[in-house]
């Protein structure tokens, strides 16, 4: 089978065997944004056209490809919602005699009634449902849109989105912050800093301009700024997800979870780190499902 990851910004590919094991893969910059107009089956067979001529399938896709902006819309499923629901409101997509499938995202409210979404999330939690244990977890996927998800019975039941990465982004790009900052945020002490100023009393708002203020008062290095303003960000996200004693499944980038289990470290709270691949596990899963495997 092929396996397709198809984000905003990224294309990542994989050819499966009948077992779920990796035989090859191959990755692009190139996400849906990057794909003119709406050519998506040209873009998928410029990638993988000698594995779909070897008679490879299904070929099952998740991510942004299942967006307004992508394939074909592959509407969000209401939570609490498990593989049977995922897999049944999958959308077909057909080109030049061949067809794929598309997952779709899931929706939620929270206790306010506004909603979240999720589209891509759910594939790599459906990958590692298996391991967590069935009378309930939470686990955080990190990334420009961190979720907290809270999932029971193999089943997702909630989740809630905090726009910590790109917050950090804008902030760096488009605010007076910024022009304080040289270098990446690789600075691990001042990071730590940043969580633990997290912790004090006061807001997000006013911890912010501390940054400022602290470089202004020579008391915040530029080179570490970025870090600094990163270890904020984070412990408010965390702070906010109020995950209690239970521990806290990681799952993203072995890089981007690695510098979460520190600041849960930090606080005091136990983390677990799951399979970063685990969207490969969750398509082959759907495809199965869909073969009646």
């Amino acid at each position: 089978m092929i396996a397709i990851d198809w984000g905003t910004s990224s294309f990542r590919a994989y050819r499966l065997d009948a077992t779920g094991s990796v035989l090859d893969k191959r990755s692009a910059a190139l996400g849906i944004l990057h794909v003119e107009g709406g050519r998506f089956a040209q873009a998928l067979q410029s990638q993988v056209q000698d594995w779909i001529e070897a008679g490879e399938q299904p070929i099952v896709m998740s991510g942004m490809i299942g967006s307004r902006q992508g394939w074909v819309e592959a509407p969000y499923v209401p939570c609490p919602a498990g593989l049977e629901a995922i897999a049944g409101a999958m959308k077909e997509v057909q080109w030049l005699g061949r067809r794929g499938f598309i997952a779709p995202g899931l929706s939620t409210r929270d206790g306010d009634g506004v909603p979240d979404v999720m589209r891509g999330e759910e594939t790599q939690i459906l990958g590692v449902l298996d391991s967590l244990p069935a009378s309930g977890a939470l686990i955080c996927l990190p990334g420009t849109h961190s979720k907290w998800v809270e999932v029971k019975d193999r089943r997702i039941v909630h989740f809630a989105t905090h726009m910590t990465g790109e917050v950090f982004a804008v902030l760096r790009e488009h605010s007076i912050l910024g022009r304080m900052m040289s270098g990446a945020a690789t600075d691990a002490d001042w990071f730590d800093a940043g969580v633990q100023r997290a912790q004090q009393s006061s807001s997000l708002l006013h911890h912010l301009f501390g940054v400022r203020a602290r470089g202004l008062f020579g008391e915040l290095p530029e080179g570490a700024a970025a870090s600094y303003l990163s270890g904020i960000l984070i412990g408010h996200e965390l702070a906010s997800a109020r995950s209690g004693e239970r521990p806290v499944y990681l799952l993203g980038s072995s890089e981007l979870a690695g510098w979460y289990q520190r600041a849960l470290r930090q606080v005091g709270q136990a983390c677990i780190a799951l399979d970063p691949d685990a969207a490969v596990r969750g398509l082959f899963i759907l495809a199965n499902r869909l073969t009646g495997r």
